[in-house]
């Protein structure tokens, strides 16, 4: 019984991590016309300055330098940016961002559970890095590759569509 407890919480948390994942990459992308706005303000502004490679003689500096010139870059992109796109992006950001704390808040939880499930079974600690990788690799790729197979079925929905018309 102890197994199947120690199973359910490992396979329980690696879903918490699929399923917040999943769920960001669909609303990000339902969100895509969102990004138009940031793409015009992008061509706009042009490319961010670049820092001088010899500041990274003094990487103090450097890193004050690149963080400065980033932050003004940033600016000018905002400014550029009209009401509504400015508020599509902080949109975006925000299901982002949230998304991005459910999904790191159910990992450490996963964490604790391999760690769990590896030592019921007397695993050898180096285990658990490569597990980890190995199913967020896992929890990743589910997610590409829903994503992918949803545009794919809507895709080739439009072209019988038009083909038909």
């Amino acid at each position: 019984m102890h197994a199947l407890v120690e199973w359910s919480g490992f396979v329980g948390a690696w879903l918490l991590v699929a399923g917040p994942l999943f769920q960001a990459a669909v609303e990000l992308d339902e969100q895509g016309d969102h990004r138009r706005g940031l793409t015009r303000a992008s061509d706009a502004v042009g490319p961010p300055p670049r820092l001088s490679p010899w500041w990274w003689l003094l990487p103090p500096v450097a890193y004050v330098k690149q963080r400065r010139r980033q932050a003004a870059y940033r600016e000018r992109i905002m400014d550029a940016l009209t009401t509504g796109e400015l508020e599509a992006f902080i949109d975006l950001s925000s299901t982002a961002t949230g998304w991005a704390l459910v999904a790191s808040g159910a990992f450490f939880i996963a964490v604790k559970e391999t760690w769990e499930l590896l030592e019921t079974y007397e695993a050898p600690a180096w285990l658990l890095p490569v597990v980890l990788v190995l199913l967020l690799a896992l929890c990743a790729a589910y997610t590409v590759v829903r994503v992918r197979w949803a545009h794919g079925v809507v895709d080739a929905k439009r072209r019988a569509a038009a083909g038909a018309a």
